[in-house]
């Protein structure tokens, strides 16, 4: 359903569109995010994502999403020309955004899954998608970002996410250690991820319901945190490296995970 013109820089619905693509604290307060491009917005919609609106550059009514949108009744506004540009997150901004509501879970949804994801204080966007993309792809049964850990709705991380986001279950917030309690009555295993000294992680039972804790990507889990988990996991490297990027490491546990969920057995 098209508006009636298009919208300038000042209107009401472009101002929220602008905070809410910058500031945290009103996706919080609003329980909205945005979605740009045309390939994740479609993502959003064949997944269920409750999608608010859509904004599309003046000229791109005709993109088969916008037409999708229009036909399924979704409102569709279309921007004077340059009001994308000052709106989206990106140098070369896509010519489609959307207003979506949050698409995350309770923890309690965790409950009789498998694999879980726990990002402890996780800071990088790029990080966090592709932790959801790895826990997408391996079958997890859900990610969770504590207190601390970036935003989940940034847009950085629902763009590197490449639309995983909509496919896996997402937990944001929640204290660390009342999470990984909560996981341990619920009868998970709780490993956490170490760059050594840990139990190489090929060796390790992830078959079951498992919670893999990863941390920050320059100081790792904090020590506080030793008390809650169960045993402590290491990937081994033959390099000089100290560590793996948490993107890189997240990946390797996650399908790992599912090569032993395939074969029922550790290596």
């Amino acid at each position: 359903m098209a508006g009636p013109g298009p919208l300038g820089a000042r209107h009401q619905k472009v101002v929220r569109l602008r905070r809410l693509v910058a500031r945290r604290g009103v996706r919080a307060a609003e329980r909205a995010f945005v979605i740009e491009g045309e390939t994740l917005v479609s993502e959003a919609l064949s997944a269920g994502v409750v999608v608010e609106a859509l904004f599309v550059a003046d000229g791109s009514q005709d993109l088969p999403v916008v037409r999708r949108a229009g036909a399924d009744g979704y409102r569709v506004h279309r921007l004077d020309p340059g009001v994308l540009e000052r709106v989206a997150g990106t140098v070369t901004p896509q010519p489609v955004l959307a207003v979506a509501q949050a698409c995350d879970v309770a923890l309690e949804a965790v409950v009789g899954t498998g694999l879980v994801m726990v990002c402890v204080d996780v800071r990088d966007p790029g990080n966090a998608g592709n932790i959801l993309r790895s826990a997408e792809a391996a079958g997890a049964g859900a990610v969770v970002f504590c207190t601390g850990s970036v935003d989940v709705f940034n847009p950085k991380t629902v763009r590197s996410s490449a639309g995983s986001l909509f496919h896996v279950p997402v937990v944001s917030g929640g204290d660390p250690v009342e999470v990984l309690q909560r996981m341990y009555h619920w009868g998970f295993r709780r490993l956490a991820t170490v760059a050594r000294g840990g139990r190489p992680f090929d060796e390790v039972d992830l078959v079951g319901a498992v919670a893999v804790v990863v941390g920050n990507e320059a100081h790792g889990l904090p020590a506080g945190l030793d008390t809650h988990v169960d045993e402590h996991v290491t990937i081994p490297m033959a390099g000089r490296a100290e560590s793996l990027n948490v993107g890189m490491a997240a990946a390797l546990i996650c399908f790992e995970a599912l090569r032993q969920r395939r074969t029922g057995r550790p290596a």
